[in-house]
């Protein structure tokens, strides 16, 4: 094997519960507790609908989030995966490269089912996910190449999943080599009008990850050189890079640096939403003259620069609209997963505001990205008055952290209309007291609807 995956295989296997220090620990069951607020709050989506429908019932092994019908690990996988995503509510990891790293905890709860695993080595398989993903991120900035997520996805979904499954070394590593080679999807899921497959394609790596560690452990053997090899990911797709230092022994784990997102929107709209919500105090909607707003190229380029984002015609399109946003969050004070109905984002009258907005790249914001979140607001009135907004980091990045009060918050008001007051407050208990879990099967007990 290539160094880059014996790097990675040889870490995942060797990191034990253990290494991981209280500060850590917290911080995976807070994600963990996030994370299934989100696909709570996705159950009732349409994605979510097909992937349920499409999963075969029969002799069972994981069970689907919220309706609990048993069905096959790969198919629990996507399913779950996409619940958690469709918000576009979940954690964000920003490095060279960034992405949401909690797409892959579909996988996770497939293979902790599958292997009647406790609490804890949920825990330490999360952890050890998320580093493989970090490591990746740390390096690779996969969106300026024009390559998708998932390429990070599928092998930490491997790696977090065969973990739980017990893989050896040699195992890991194979399940890491097949999962990077097979699931190189490009970014046309992301970019222009938007369809579902933006909120399911990472599921779909989390899904072959699982698939990956599955294989590995009957013997299937992968590439030797995935990443490092002729044709490998460095020579089609990444360019060369060598991984980083890992997390643990007093170095911080990656996702001790992955970020919450305080709005249900995508990332990089965290801190313009607060900042709009600000000035709508200070000033009218119909007062409004005109909306400058600075941000750097990333954000630009993500949810600020294409012409499908001032007229959202899908709902994936909207929640990746900043012009879209914004002008619900200064209308309507408020921005919730209710504000990304059609009702919504095809309403005639908000276009006049969204028209008001100019959205530009400020080189200065830029050189201080990803160290620094920069963005500005300037609102101009009728009359000529300015009131401007800044800020640096959006409240839940690791600079700004959300409180664990503010996650089980989040939890709650996502889950409440799945899962009912009883049950919520059951999900709640057990997932703050998931590392005392004998069996992640009682923990998942109480994420079905009543």
């Amino acid at each position: 094997m290539d160094t880059t995956t014996e790097t990675l295989s040889g870490y995942v296997t060797s990191l034990r519960y253990e290494d991981l220090g209280p500060r850590t620990v917290q911080e995976a069951k807070r994600h963990i507790l996030d994370s299934l607020g989100c696909a709570m709050g996705g159950y009732g989506s349409e994605p979510a609908i097909i992937a349920r429908r499409v999963a075969p019932s029969g002799t069972p092994a994981a069970r689907l989030l919220g309706e609990g019908r048993p069905t096959t690990p790969e198919a629990a996988a996507f399913a779950n995966s996409v619940m958690i995503r469709f918000l576009d509510a979940n954690d964000t990891y920003i490095a060279r490269g960034s992405g949401h790293p909690s797409d892959m905890l579909g996988a996770l709860l497939a293979a902790a089912e599958l292997q009647a695993a406790s609490g804890k080595d949920l825990v330490l398989a999360t952890v050890a996910g998320y580093e493989v993903f970090g490591a990746l991120a740390d390096q690779v900035s996969l969106r300026d190449r024009g390559w998708d997520q998932g390429v990070f996805i599928a092998p930490a979904s491997a790696a977090g999943a065969g973990r739980l499954l017990g893989l050896s070394a040699a195992q890991m590593a194979n399940a890491i080599a097949i999962a990077a080679s097979a699931n190189v999807a490009t970014r046309q899921t992301r970019a222009g009008e938007l369809a579902m497959w933006k909120g399911c394609a990472t599921a779909a790596a989390a899904k072959a990850g699982l698939f990956a560690a599955q294989l590995a452990q009957e013997g299937m053997t992968g590439p030797t050189a995935a990443f490092e090899g002729r044709h490998g990911l460095f020579e089609q797709v990444t360019g060369p890079f060598e991984i980083g230092a890992l997390g643990g022994r007093g170095r911080p784990f990656a996702i001790e640096r992955t970020n919450f997102k305080f709005f249900a929107a995508e990332y990089h709209a965290q801190a313009p939403l607060a900042m709009a919500l600000a000035l709508r105090g200070k000033v009218r909607t119909e007062e409004i003259e005109a909306i400058d707003v600075q941000i750097y190229a990333m954000a630009y380029s993500e949810i600020g620069s294409e012409p499908a984002k001032w007229d959202p015609r899908t709902r994936e399109t909207a929640d990746h609209s900043l012009p879209y946003m914004l002008a619900v969050a200064l209308r309507d004070g408020r921005l919730t997963p209710a504000s990304f109905e059609p009702q919504h984002y095809l309403d005639p009258s908000l276009r006049p505001l969204m028209n008001r907005i100019r959205v530009a790249e400020s080189s200065e914001f830029t050189r201080h990205f990803p160290q620094e979140l920069q963005s500005r607001i300037d609102v101009v009135t009728r009359s000529g008055q300015r009131f401007t907004e800044q800020a640096t980091y959006p409240k839940g990045h690791a600079r700004n952290p959300m409180t664990d009060a503010d996650v089980e918050t989040k939890f709650r008001d996502l889950s409440v209309d799945v899962l009912g007051d009883a049950r919520v407050n059951a999900a709640v208990h057990a997932l703050w007291h998931l590392d005392e879990a004998p069996r992640i099967g009682a923990v998942l007990d109480v994420l079905v609807r009543p």
